[in-house]
Formats: C-alpha cells, structure tokens, sequence
C-alpha cells in the first residue's frame, strides 16, 4: 500500500486524503489545528462552489450539509453611481446551483470523517526539515498549506505571476439577519455590486456554525475609500464600518442590512495577498521532491470566488493523477504533469481573475450593460463562474465580443 503525506486541512488536502483513502492508499494529514480548534475558530474565507466543485464532493460522498445550505440558483451584477443609483442592475440564472459551507463547518467534519474512516491525522506545526525527514518515508508529500513557512519552498512564477503586490482590500462578514433582495425575494443569488474606481461588495448566501448566513465581503482597491479596515480587531467595529461602507456607497444592500448581526465572534476577517503562480515542484535540502496542491501553487484573488472551485478541481486532478500512476515513481515529471492537469482548469481561472482586478475596457462594459436587456448574456455571464474557460470565446476580444451581442441581439 502506497503513503501519502498531505500537510494542510483546507478544500484541497482534505478533499485530496478522503479521495485517496477511499481508493485505498495509506494517508497522513498533517494539520496545526484540531477539528475543534477549527469550528471554534474564526472564519478562514469566503467561498461559493460551483456545479463542477460540488460534483466532485458529491462524488466522493462528501457533501455533507447539502441539504441545510441555501442554493443558489443566480449571479447577479449591480454598479452603482455616485448618486447611489444603479445604471446597471441585472441576475443570471446558474444552470447548475452553487453553495457556500463556511470552512469551519467542512474542515472540521471532514478532518473528523478522515480519521472516522481510518486515516492517521497528526496535529503538528511542519518545518522544512520536518519535510526533509518525511519526504523519506512517504512514497508521495504533498503541500497543501497556503500559508506559513512552507510556501516559501515554491518560487514565484513571474511568467504566470502579472501582480507583485495585493490588488484588493479583503474584509469579510458572517451575517444573520440580511433581507431578501425586494426584487427576487425568492431567489438566493451571489451579488456582485460594483463601485467604480473603489472596489466591489460580494454578498454570496451561505451555512455556517449557527445556520443558514450570508457573507458581506468588501475588496477595496488598496489605498481607496474601502481600505479601511487594517487594524480593526473588534469585530463589531468590523461590522460597524462594513454598514457604514454600504449605506455610503452601494445603498440598496444597506437597506436590506439594516438588522443584522455578526454569526458569531468569529465571523469577521481582513486582509490582502498578492495574486501569485509558483512553481509546483520543491526540492528539499536532501533533494527530496514535494508536490504544492490548490493556492500553494495557484492563489488567485477571491474577487471571482474560484479558490474553493479551484482547490475542488486540483484535489480532483491530483487524485486522477496519483490513480493513473499505479506502482510507479512519483518523480519530478510525475509532478509537473499533475500539475499541468490542474493548470488546465486553473489557466482561464488567472486569466479572468486577473482581467476583473483591472479597469474594464469600453467592450467589457458593454456586455456588463447588455446583461441588463438580454438574459442570454447575463446567464452565460453567471455560468462563466462555473467554468471560465467559456470567457474566452467572447469576454477578452472586442471583435468577438461585439459579434457576440449581435448574435444575441438578432436571435
């Protein structure tokens, strides 16, 4: 029986053990934190699983709160003018719902099915030598821990990496109380509300500790009107300004806001990242090869909400992977052909991701604006989150744009 060493308890690694462990290999996960440490914790993100992601749990059996979290049936778009209007305004409808399970809840039930199931879960901080000893004594390490010390073993990708510096503000809040938007009150839909030249507010529905939430999730262009939240550690000051931000600037989520109130002590996070590719290969001292999973080796700005898809989908590449390799060495080219595998989802996820963090250009607001009078392009425009891969048929190019919205227009 082959071992496998997974470092990290997040989408990925987790997803990743219970995968493996079903087909049969011997799996330690290496965590710094107990399940009890993690659901008792403060959030770790935001998150909204698409179609493709919540098949792969399904797949494995995995997805556990299904039921009890809200579906999300529809992307809405909204960009507000300086007088607190919307000149754009509009919801896509998903082919396939989406999901949001606040990591705590997940990570804490999957750590504990893992080990339910037989897996070996050591509790333990990991240091490159701790890496050089086991790198010796599993047949496969992998890094699936994006922050800390270990990423540092993974060079950047300047090739693939455009930003060197954070492009986004991240503050976030786990919500109670939040009111249907008047106009679809029916219809649980992530909205994307736009304030040009300052950033944007996601509100994505989701399930947390204590239930059924929403997520309030300000990404402020650093140095902007929204970048103020460094050095908040009190989270009802979080909250506080989170409102203020709304009724300031995107006014129609405000009005819906007004009775809410914070999940739990835990429910606030700040904070900014540089968008970055590494290299997916580490070499130890010893020459010992590791292998980075998800946003070790891709972490792309939330601002799309393709982290957990993508973690989903590298899991799912890997574990395809690692099957196909049967008795063979998983050596240096091994790993960089899983990765590869991987890339191939996650490529139009940077691209796009990376598209959204710049000003749009003339044709990009055209299709925003045309959503508005054409559900074709607002649903294709809300699957795109699904599969981004879609995007470049139309979404990058003028020309195929503007052919594009003819085509709709004359069907």
């Amino acid at each position: 029986m082959r071992k496998i060493l997974i470092v990290g308890a997040g989408q990925s690694g987790l997803q990743l053990a219970l995968g493996l462990q079903a087909q049969g290999y011997e799996v330690t996960v290496m965590s710094n934190r107990t399940a009890d440490e993690i659901r008792q914790g403060r959030v770790m993100s935001t998150q909204c699983m698409f179609g493709t992601a919540l098949a792969h749990e399904r797949d494995l059996g995995v997805d556990f709160w299904e039921d009890q979290t809200p579906r999300i049936e529809g992307l809405g778009v909204s960009v507000a003018a300086p007088d607190g209007s919307r000149p754009i305004d509009w919801v896509g409808r998903l082919d396939a719902y989406a999901q949001s399970v606040d990591q705590r809840v997940k990570m804490a039930g999957w750590l504990e099915t893992f080990v339910e199931r037989g897996g070996k879960l050591v509790v333990h901080g990991v240091t490159v030598g701790d890496l050089d000893y086991f790198a010796r004594a599993y047949d496969l390490v992998m890094v699936a821990a994006g922050k800390g010390e270990l990423v540092s073993l993974f060079g950047r990708d300047a090739g693939r990496s455009p930003y060197d510096s954070p492009q986004r503000a991240l503050a976030v809040a786990y919500v109670h109380g939040l009111a249907p938007r008047p106009e679809h009150p029916d219809l649980h839909a992530v909205r994307l509300n736009m304030v040009p030249g300052a950033g944007e507010l996601i509100v994505i529905p989701a399930f947390t500790t204590s239930g059924p939430c929403d997520i309030l999730f300000w990404e402020g262009l650093p140095g902007g009107p929204l970048d103020v939240f460094d050095g908040v550690k009190d989270p009802r000051e979080h909250l506080r300004i989170t409102l203020e931000l709304m009724e300031r600037h995107i006014p129609w989520e405000y009005d819906r806001a007004r009775e809410v109130e914070l999940t739990d002590a835990g429910g606030t996070l700040a904070g900014r990242f540089a968008p970055v590719v590494r290299h997916p290969v580490a070499e130890l001292p010893s020459g010992g090869l590791v292998l980075g999973v998800a946003d070790v080796v891709v972490a792309n700005d939330p601002i799309t909400g393709q982290g957990s898809n993508s973690a989903s989908k590298c899991a799912a590449a890997y574990l395809d992977a690692i099957v196909e390799q049967g008795d063979k060495p998983f050596d240096r080219d091994w790993m960089e052909s899983a990765f590869a595998r991987f890339w191939a989802t996650a490529e139009p996820v940077t691209k796009w991701t990376n598209a959204l963090l710049g000003p749009p250009p003339e044709h990009v607001l055209g299709l925003i604006g045309a959503a508005g009078q054409l559900p074709a392009v607002a649903n294709r425009f809300a699957n795109g989150f699904d599969d981004p891969s879609d995007y470049e048929s139309y979404f990058y190019d003028p020309e195929a744009a503007g052919a594009y919205l003819a085509s709709v227009a004359g069907a």
